[in-house]
């Protein structure tokens, strides 16, 4: 590069740093966001994965958060001041991006079209195996889960997967 101009150089470092930063912003819902309130973790994690925020489009939190009282079958109730701090993060980090423009049905991650697209050549009696249990125990495949790291590269094979279920993580 040393034949470039000063000019060149700098339009290619912006063209450079809008590319990074449009590719960061388009893995943003996957990630999770670096100021994960403790609250969360605690209250959240305690029962499920610890989802990632930008999963959900802000007025799936907005009803979740709204409903905890009858939250998929439990209570998961929380103080005011709890709940306030926990939703006005949510909302802040909620995804926006196309994959999760659309609301999932009873707005679920696992019942969303991204989330079964990934996972349709997973068999059902894989989401009921005992190191399992649910699709929502997201951990069980990707140890990253809890991070929001669910990269292809680093799937873990759950105990309990046959030889015939196991070809699903190697497509």
């Amino acid at each position: 590069m040393s034949g470039w101009t000063r000019l060149q150089r700098g339009a290619l470092g912006a063209l450079l740093a809008i590319g990074l930063s449009a590719t960061a912003q388009a893995d943003r819902g996957r990630q999770m966001p670096l100021d994960v309130p403790a609250a969360y973790t605690l209250e959240c994690a305690s029962c499920h994965t610890a989802y990632p925020p930008g999963m959900l489009p802000a007025r799936s939190w907005e009803r979740l958060m709204a409903g905890l009282d009858r939250h998929y079958g439990s209570d998961a109730s929380l103080d005011a001041k709890t709940l306030q701090q926990i939703s006005a993060w949510l909302q802040a980090h909620a995804g926006t991006y196309k994959r999760v423009a659309e609301q999932p049905p009873q707005d679920r991650i696992t019942r969303s079209a991204w989330f079964q697209r990934k996972h349709r050549k997973i068999d059902p009696a894989v989401w009921r195996l005992d190191s399992v249990k649910t699709a929502a125990h997201c951990a069980a495949c990707h140890p990253g889960a809890d991070r929001g790291r669910f990269d292809d590269d680093d799937l873990r094979v759950p105990a309990g997967v046959d030889p015939r279920q196991r070809r699903a993580w190697n497509d």
